[in-house]
Formats: structure tokens, sequence, C-alpha cells
């Protein structure tokens, strides 16, 4: 008996944190819209945009002072984080009437195994386009969906059609479909791969799938073959819906950044953000404590390097960012020009005791335990929470852009344009 054909959802909600505002307060919708950092004082960066601001040309993560000279009437509101979480659990809820087989890829992307409940609900195609009016006419959502026989397919269909649409892949005609397509629409296929694959004459998928994989291995080693293997169809990871705690192997956040950099301060500043994300993942994961702390760097030619450093156990912000600071100036010259960075975590103890011996120690000679910090960083994030992360800020990110800096306020992990698909390098 031959094995069942896999059916596979990837469904992505369109502008997601945009069109929650919007459902929110329905005046919004038809006009160009941002969710910004601080709308009152114009400053920070563009987090989401609308449909009618993307034709303005907006950019995620460009500055809103950029985007206020391309759209000077644009609508800007501040971040509802707690609101996008909900919005996220009940488009969640919807895809649990079809299958208890969702692996959540982000805060607006799932991929869905619908392989058990064709026999009840109809065929992919016809769930999905039930999902998707499901989430229109109970949220006032919309979401693209692709439907195929594998993850990355599924992934690929989802996105070649938005907004508000289901697109098919089916194992009959994919090659028509997809082998057209540019490399670079292909999952773990970014910049330096897709430049390296040029000037071996792949420029399509299909060219890749058909490529020899002997040379792919020599240019490009372990993704070589793992790229070959997407464009060829051939991928059979399954979807993981049953997370446990030790599934969690690291922890990080990487952002592409508005400029080149090179001031050392400016640098600081960007490691905070990213650790305050990587220390609000470890608090909701509930994995411990990390042990090391990695750190990748990609300068102005594109060029990717990592370092990592063993580290006392800790979830702190200020340790994680500490430390990824100290990497980078050891390891990068006065001067390096800087395109993006990532700070990660790994190592977790997955049962620390809640009082250690030193942080009792600590009290008692009158110093700021770790417990406290900890306290204090718990408190600061349900305030962010409940309010926005703009709420409570550390002095250190601040920077006046009358004198050429960038203003941070309002960035947040969940919301990082490379964060939200961390298979691709670019």
């Amino acid at each position: 008996m031959s094995e069942r054909e896999r059916v596979i959802l990837h469904s992505d909600l369109n502008n997601f944190f945009a069109s929650v505002e919007i459902a929110l307060n329905p005046a919004l919708g038809g006009k160009p819209l941002i969710v910004c950092g601080d709308p009152k004082e114009r400053h920070g960066i563009v987090l989401a945009k609308n449909e009618e601001a993307k034709k303005f040309g907006i950019k995620t993560a460009e500055t809103v002072y950029s985007a206020l000279k391309k759209c000077p009437h644009i609508q800007m509101v501040g971040s509802h984080f707690h609101e996008y979480k909900r919005y996220s659990l009940a488009v969640k809820e919807i895809y649990g009437r079809y299958t208890e087989k969702i692996e959540e890829c982000s805060i607006d992307e799932c991929a869905l195994d619908m392989t058990e409940s064709v026999a009840l609900f109809g065929n992919g195609e016809t769930i999905a386009q039930e999902i998707r009016k499901a989430v229109k006419t109970e949220l006032g959502l919309t979401v693209s969906i692709g439907v195929s026989f594998n993850k990355v397919f599924a992934k690929l269909a989802s996105e070649m059609r938005k907004p508000d649409a289901v697109t098919v892949i089916s194992r009959a005609d994919f090659k028509r479909i997809v082998y057209p397509l540019p490399v670079t629409d292909l999952w773990l296929v970014g910049g330096s791969t897709a430049q390296t694959l040029g000037k071996l004459g792949i420029r399509t998928i299909g060219q890749l799938a058909e490529a020899d994989e002997k040379l792919l291995d020599r240019f490009l080693g372990k993704r070589g073959r793992q790229v070959r293997v997407y464009a060829r169809g051939e991928d059979t990871e399954p979807v993981k819906w049953e997370k446990t705690e030790r599934d969690v192997k690291s922890i990080g956040n990487s952002s592409t950044l508005p400029k080149d950099i090179c001031d050392r301060e400016e640098v600081k500043r960007w490691f905070f953000v990213l650790a305050e994300s990587v220390a609000a993942r470890l608090r909701s994961a509930d994995v411990g404590r990390a042990n090391t702390v990695h750190i990748v760097v990609r300068n102005e030619r594109m060029e990717d390097f990592t370092w990592q450093t063993k580290v006392s156990p800790t979830a702190l912000c200020g340790d994680i960012a500490k430390t990824a600071f100290e990497l980078f100036c050891r390891h990068c010259p006065i001067g390096t020009k800087v395109r993006m960075l990532g700070v990660s975590v790994s190592g977790f103890d997955y049962h620390v005791e809640q009082l250690s011996l030193a942080g009792a120690i600590e009290e008692a000679e009158g110093k700021i335990s770790y417990e406290k910090k900890e306290r204090a960083e718990s408190a600061v994030a349900k305030l962010r929470e409940k309010y926005g992360y703009a709420t409570v800020q550390r002095g250190l990110v601040f920077k006046d852009e009358k004198l050429g800096g960038l203003d941070i306020r309002g960035k947040k992990e969940e919301i990082s344009p490379v964060d939200k698909d961390p298979h691709k390098d670019e």
C-alpha cells in the first residue's frame, strides 16, 4: 500500500499588526497606515504597514521620518502587542477546528498538517478556503494560505498571491508552477546564497533542481544540498506540533539595520534592543537560564561572522546585551561597518533554583542580586504587555535624531522583519 500523500497548509496573516489595529478601529481602514514606535513624537521605525502604505513604497524597519517624506498624510499608531497576541490565539482557534497539528512559525504564520483532516472536511483547498473565510468573517483579518504536499512548497504558495488568497501547488503540476520562479523565492535562499548560485548560472528554481549535487556541495556545502532537495519537491520535514521544553535548543533574534552603522555606541544600543526580545522569549519559553551567548555580524560586504562565549547562567537582558557587545568589540575592529546584527542564547538549565546562594550573599552584602534584577525585568515586561512596548525604555536606546542618530523606540522581536523567517540568510 502506497503512503498517503501529505496535505500541508501554510498560513500567513496579511499585514498582521496593521490589520489588527484596523480591526480594533475600523475608522483607520482604507487609508495609508503604519504601526510605529512613538506616533506623537513621530520618532522610531516602521514596525508594520497596510496595503495602502505599501503603494507609497514604505517598508518595514525604515524610519518614520523617511515614511513621512514618502507619504506626509500617513496615519500613525503605536503598537499594542497584547492585542496582536490575542488575535493570533483567536486565529489558531480557527485552525484548531480542522487539525491539532499546528506549528507556530511566528506570531502571524503557521504550518498545518491536514493529512488526516481531508476525510472529514474535504481536500486541502476546500479547508483552506473555509479557514480564509472564517478568519475574515469572525476576526476582520485576511490570510493568504498555501496548500501543497510539503512545508516548503506550502510556504512558497502562501507568498504567491496576497492578500486574502488560497494558492495550491500539487505534486502533479509543481514543476510547471515552481520551476520558472526565481531561486530567491525558495525557502533558505537569501542574498548570499543566490549570489553564489548566480555565478554558477543558476537563477531559477528549476535550474537549481536540475543542478549537479556535487557542484552545489563544492560551493555551498550542506546548504547547497538542502536547497536542491527543496527545489525538487523532496522536503519531508514534518509539521512540528508536539513541542516540549527539551526541543528548544536556542533562542535568538536578529535584525537587518536601516543603514550600515560603525559607531560602537549605536551597535551597543542595537544589542540591547535585540537582547530585550531574547530575554522576553526566555521568560515565555520557561527554559530556565542560558550559559552561552552567540552573536552574528554581517558587514557591508554581506559577509557573516559568528562568535560565542560561555557565561554564568542568566536570563537577564543586561547580561546578554553586555556579553554580546563585548564579543563584538573583541572580534570587530573599530570602524567595522555593520549591516545586520543577531543575538542568541543556548545551553539552558531547565531546573534553576529560584533563589541562588550567590543571590542570597549579594543581598546580604547590599548588592543588587540576580533575583532582584530578574523581578525588575519581569515587571517591565508586564507593563509593556499591558500598555505597549514604548511605555518603559532603557535610556541607552534613545538617541536624538537631530544629531543624525536612529531612535529605535517601539522595536520588538515579534516585528523584526528578519526574525519572521529565521531560515532566510538575508
